[in-house]
């Protein structure tokens, strides 16, 4: 009998261990070129915490419809304000937790061994790069941040007539990257963050800034987030703890977040 109702005590504690377990963890859906940075500073966090983090990491665009599907995430990072905003208007975001955290910069990347060392924002400059077949890759420029930053760019540079028939569009930026650091592709167009990850590109280009609207990182817990997790973790990620976690990625940290 004494036996029994120990072994009923130790599977109830390991129950209510395996629970408390599971309430101690974070789920963040986050923009694909945040992985390295946020991986690490979530090392960091649960080292401080004892709270896991658990990311996803695709384009923001896909997350914000995975979102909106009821994906269960705790904390959204998007890569840009628009998709921010859409689950903003559907009620999915607190509000009061939303931030601007990151800048980032928008670069052309060629595979480290190519010849390019700079390339001229012509279309000669360009023509010459890609060489008779060769494609630029990037986002999905309808609906993937890079994609729609690319894309402004290149009309704004008057360049998007003739990159357009040379795209190589990919679901998010990681994804454009390999195709770059593969040789697949002899140029991209992804985030300095990006291109900061691989070894295996170079930075050929900056974009002007004045080409495109600023990129802009927006954070926010989702409105179905469970416990004080996420928001904990959006704290320590504006905190000055998790500042050189961003800046060692290639990421500009907007000092303290604009509301």
């Amino acid at each position: 009998m004494h036996r029994l109702i120990r072994s009923g005590l130790i599977a109830a504690l390991l129950l209510a261990a395996g629970a408390a377990q599971a309430a101690e963890t974070t789920t963040v859906f986050a923009a694909a070129s945040l992985k390295n940075a946020l991986d690490d500073a979530g090392k960091a966090f649960t080292a401080q915490s004892g709270i896991a983090v658990r990311s996803s990491y695709a384009a923001s665009s896909a997350l914000a419809r995975q979102i909106e599907a009821g994906a269960p995430a705790d904390l959204f990072a998007s890569a840009d304000l628009e998709w921010m905003d859409y689950l903003a208007k559907k009620n999915l975001i607190r509000p009061d937790t939303r931030v601007d955290l990151l800048n980032n910069r928008l670069v052309v990347v060629a595979p480290k061994d190519a010849k390019e060392t700079t390339i001229a924002f012509t279309p000669e400059g360009f023509a010459k790069a890609l060489g008779t077949d060769g494609r630029l890759a990037t986002g999905e420029v309808n609906s993937v941040p890079i994609g729609k930053y690319a894309k402004t760019a290149f009309e704004k540079l008057g360049l998007w007539v003739r990159i357009q028939p040379r795209l190589a569009q990919a679901d998010n930026v990681r994804a454009a990257l390999a195709l770059v650091s593969r040789g697949e592709a002899p140029l991209g167009v992804v985030y300095e963050s990006d291109a900061k990850s691989d070894p295996s590109v170079k930075v050929v280009g900056v974009f002007p800034a004045d080409s495109h609207p600023p990129v802009v990182y927006p954070f926010a817990v989702t409105a179905d987030a469970k416990g004080d997790g996420a928001k904990r973790f959006l704290d320590f990620l504006r905190s000055a703890a998790a500042k050189p976690f961003f800046e060692a990625q290639g990421f500009s940290v907007i000092d303290g977040g604009k509301n």
